[in-house]
Formats: C-alpha cells, sequence, structure tokens
C-alpha cells in the first residue's frame, strides 16, 4: 500500500523564543518490507543551521537550530511511502519462545549479539513484578514463539482500555498495570516489560498507522495519529515479529515505520531545548496518512 504521510508538530509560546534547539524522528526507514520514494522536513521558521544523521539503531534523526525570535516553531515533515505486509518464517514462528532469549543463547544466531541491548531493562519499560507475573499466563513453557506472543498481544487488548486520559508522558509500566487503562506508547512499554522481564528481545516502534473508516463512511483526514507498537526478536530467522498490542495486530501495510529503539525515550517524534521568558505555550499534532491515490485526487 502506497501512502503520503503528513506530520505537522506546532509549538505556540506567549513571548519571544530567542534560540530553540531540536531533533525530529520524522522520517520513516528504508526497510526490506518498505520503501520510501520521498521524505522532507521544513522548519518555519526557517533554521540556521539543519542537518540530518543516522543514530545507533539506523534511524533517520533530523537536527536543527533557530536563532530568528519567534512565537510559533512548525515542524513539517511529508513522504510518500509503500509498505508490504511482511511474510514470516513459519518454523522459526514455532521455535519455544525460551530460545528467543539472546543473554542466555548468545551463539543461537548471527543476530543474538544485536538484539541482545533489547532484551535489557530500558527506562520507560521496568521490569516490575506485575509485568512478569501478567506475561507468565502467555510464556507458558516450550510454548512456541509466534503462539505466546500473538496471546500476549490478544490478553492486552482484552485486559486493558484505550483511555487517553488515563496516563501521561510520565507514567510507568506499573502505574498502566495498576489503571488497567493507557494508550499506544503505553501497551507497547507494557509488552515490553513483559518479554523483556522473562528474557525475551523486544524493541519499541513508533510510526503511523493508517486509519480505515466503517464502509460507505469516508476517511478523515486529520483522524490518523502517530502510533507505537512492539517487535519481537525471532532467532530462528533473525526476523523480528511486530505486533500493535492496542490494535490486536500484527503489523502488517497499514503501519508505517519511522524509527525504533529501547523505549519512547529513544525515539520521540520532536524534542528539544528553548531559550525564553515564554511562561506558557502549547502543543498542537496533526497527522495523516492518505491511500496516494486519494491524495492525488484532493
Amino acid at each position: 500500500m502506497r501512502y503520503r504521510v503528513s506530520h505537522r508538530t506546532t509549538y505556540s509560546y506567549d513571548d519571544d523564543v530567542s534560540s530553540s534547539f531540536g531533533l525530529a524522528h520524522c522520517r520513516p526507514r528504508e526497510l526490506p518490507w518498505q520503501h520510501v520514494a520521498s521524505r522532507e522536513v521544513s522548519i518555519d521558521p526557517v533554521p540556521s543551521d539543519i542537518a540530518d544523521d543516522v543514530d545507533c539503531y539506523g534511524n533517520i534523526v533530523s537536527y536543527f537550530h533557530v536563532t530568528e525570535p519567534h512565537m510559533r516553531l512548525t515542524i513539517n515533515a511529508l513522504s510518500d511511502v509503500t509498505v508490504t505486509p511482511t511474510e514470516y518464517d513459519a518454523d522459526a514462528l514455532l521455535e519455544p519462545w525460551e530460545r528467543a532469549r539472546p543473554i542466555l543463547h548468545p551463539g543461537i544466531s548471527r543476530g543474538a549479539w544485536a538484539a541482545t541491548e533489547f532484551a535489557l531493562e530500558s527506562p520507560k519499560a521496568r521490569h516490575v513484578d506485575a509485568a512478569r507475573e501478567y506475561a507468565a499466563a502467555s510464556l507458558t513453557p516450550g510454548r512456541p514463539i509466534g503462539e505466546a506472543v500473538t496471546d500476549l498481544m490478544h490478553r492486552i487488548k482484552t485486559d486493558f482500555h484505550y483511555d487517553k486520559t488515563a496516563t501521561t508522558v510520565t507514567s510507568t509500566v506499573a502505574d498502566v498495570i495498576e489503571k488497567r487503562a493507557g494508550v499506544c506508547q503505553d501497551f507497547a512499554h507494557l509488552a515490553l516489560a513483559c518479554l523483556r522481564s522473562h528474557g525475551m528481545a523486544a524493541r519499541y516502534v513508533s510510526g503511523y498507522l493508517a486509519t480505515r473508516p466503517p464502509a460507505g463512511k469516508p476517511r478523515l483526514v486529520g483522524a490518523d495519529a502517530s502510533h507505537a507498537w512492539v517487535a519481537a526478536w525471532i532467532p530462528g530467522s533473525d526476523q523480528w515479529l511486530a505486533f500493535d498490542p492496542t490494535n490486536d495486530q500484527w503489523v502488517a501495510d497499514r503501519h508505517v515505520t519511522v524509527a525504533w529503539g529501547r523505549d519512547y525515550g529513544d525515539v520521540p517524534p520532536v524534542k528539544g531545548v528553548i531559550f525564553t521568558e515564554a511562561k506558557k505555550s502549547t502543543l498542537r499534532v496533526a497527522v495523516d496518512v492518505a491511500p496516494l491515490e486519494e491524495y492525488s485526487q484532493g
């Protein structure tokens, strides 16, 4: 499926900002299952310095420095992306989940060394006892990797309620488990804590999800949003099984991958530092993932 992705982030302030340093993860990755025909980022006011780099996980990061005084900063990213569903090695998915623990089995495959970091605890996906206990019902002895991960995904969707008011950016995995509610970022961190606390390697993935309206209804422009999901390492093939606990589905051609890391802290869409006397600021984000044919007609 081919998409035109638009992601606009706007910061407004009640006083001039004299200097703004920032970095953005908003350029989709080129991957075996994802082709990026174009990707561009524009910033208003125009930065005095802007550059792209590749971080240690292979993500494209845009760095910028705006020195023109401003009361509004807009980062606008546009991309043309084609996504195809990933085909997984069926035999590898049948391997016991216990083999997907690179720290215990460092020689099991060529990719084990790279997966090791994603089996460790990270700041936003702590290995709390409640997460380990919750995961145990899915990670039963000898259960196939694909089946175990899918069962955990199903249970998170069933047991946890999507609620934008239940958590904040500072909420922890323990908070999410206690409230049994959260948003996609929370459910991704929960899944990470569940798998990693049992030794499995899994990474946090950020990107976009194209929404599809009910039959006969037009797709709402702007209804899409930044999204987060998880990918679990499969040692038999060194693939990563990407799954979306928020929507209870394996990732396919509706998900556009931007970046991945240990957790949200590694790949926020935009973050930075400003110099200002402003006492109040607002943030507005608008994301649209449109099938390219529809975008052209509009």
